[in-house]
This record gives structure tokens, sequence and C-alpha cells, in this order.
């Protein structure tokens, strides 16, 4: 199973998990909401690398 549908399959289970507690917008913000603030920390030079480099290098 590929990296991507493995993220793909736990955005899934992470929203079925969070829809019942704290209801669907917020769970949809929860899940766009954290990996953003992930990126948004980075450095600028840590930015640039991770656009750099391609989606297959990532998972590496």
């Amino acid at each position: 199973m590929s990296n991507g549908a493995k993220i793909a399959i736990g955005g899934v289970v992470a929203a079925v998990v969070l829809i019942p507690f704290i209801g669907f917008w917020w769970s949809l913000l929860v899940l766009i909401g954290v990996p953003t603030v992930g990126y948004l920390m980075l450095d600028p030079s840590q930015r640039r690398r991770l656009r750099r480099i391609s989606r297959k290098e990532i998972g590496r």
C-alpha cells in the first residue's frame, strides 16, 4: 500500500472518529487545519526544500 493511500485512510478514520464528538464542520477544520499549521511552522528554508522535492520522495 502506498504512503498516499495510508494517509488517505488515516484521514477518513480520523474524520469518522471526530464527527460524532465535535460535529462535521469542526472535524473538517481539524483535518485541514492541523497539516496547514504544521506547514506554516516550518522555516522558510524547510518550506523551499519541501516544495522542491517530489511527492514520491517525501515518504522516504
